[in-house]
């Protein structure tokens, strides 16, 4: 496992100001599927006797990475169960962002009938486990892995809820059909994110209102794309601090009203 910057720890730190301080255990969780091999990642409070709602994290366009271990890690200690999917398959495991995006763009392109596929494959792993309530499942992206949650959402997925951090919000099939988009919605957007350009964004909310979905954008100025990742540098992709702690308390809200606790 790769060490984790100061830099990373610090931001993971404020996403949990607030955290139970509960022990955690956590182990990858391999499984197989059209023959490839993937490699999901499970964090759970020690103490958890009982099922316990999930929340299962999908990876940005790098892939699955010790960032989100240590995010499932702080998560479960808020007292939830959390698992880091693998949409990649352990076959790929980008080492730069030329390599992540044509990994990503496999996924992304098409109907995107895989990258649905493969999310939904990682949320029957996840419910399927010891001490998950499968009932209490929130699905959270990343960039990419934003992407993919609001995919799981317009494919009608067994979840109460979704949240896309800094996603993209077009589709090739967007939801049609009244009722169709089951969990809660939950988007958290820079407003001056040049990858996601004003009318995806208004193509998004008609979306939602003609579904009569259950949703909620939030949107913070003067963000850009990645504003949660401290690794993020550049002009169209920056992390910002004040988005980033505001997001994360936004998220936490979100929890308690979906799961009542």
């Amino acid at each position: 496992m790769r060490r984790i910057p100061p830099s990373l720890i610090f931001c993971i730190s404020l996403l949990s100001a607030v955290a139970h301080g509960a022990s955690v255990t956590s182990a990858p969780v391999p499984f197989e599927w059209k023959g490839a091999d993937f490699l999901g990642y499970l964090a759970v409070p020690a103490e958890a006797a009982e099922a316990r709602p999930a929340i299962l994290i999908v990876h940005d366009w790098m892939g699955p990475r010790s960032y989100f271990e240590e995010m499932a890690r702080k998560i479960a200690e808020r007292g939830y169960n959390a698992y880091v999917a693998d949409v990649y398959g352990t076959e790929t495991r980008p080492g730069n962002a030329q390599e992540a995006a044509q990994a990503a763009g496999k996924l992304r392109g098409g109907d995107r009938s895989e990258l649905r596929a493969r999310a939904g494959k990682n949320l029957e792993i996840l419910q399927a486990q010891d001490g998950v309530d499968p009932s209490k499942v929130i699905a959270i992206g990343f960039c990419f892995g934003g992407t993919a949650v609001l995919e799981m959402a317009r494919d009608g997925l067994d979840l109460a809820g979704v949240v896309s951090f800094h996603g993209n919000l077009e589709s090739p099939r967007p939801a049609t059909r009244e009722g169709s988009v089951k969990p809660v919605v939950l988007v958290l957007h820079g407003d001056s994110d040049p990858y996601v350009p004003e009318g995806e964004v208004q193509d998004f909310q008609d979306e939602m209102r003609k579904v009569r979905a259950d949703w909620e954008m939030v949107k913070f100025g003067g963000a850009v794309h990645s504003f949660t990742d401290p690794a993020a540098d550049s002009p169209g992709a920056r992390y910002d601090a004040s988005a980033a702690r505001r997001s994360w308390a936004i998220f936490w809200d979100f929890c308690e009203e979906i799961f009542g606790r």
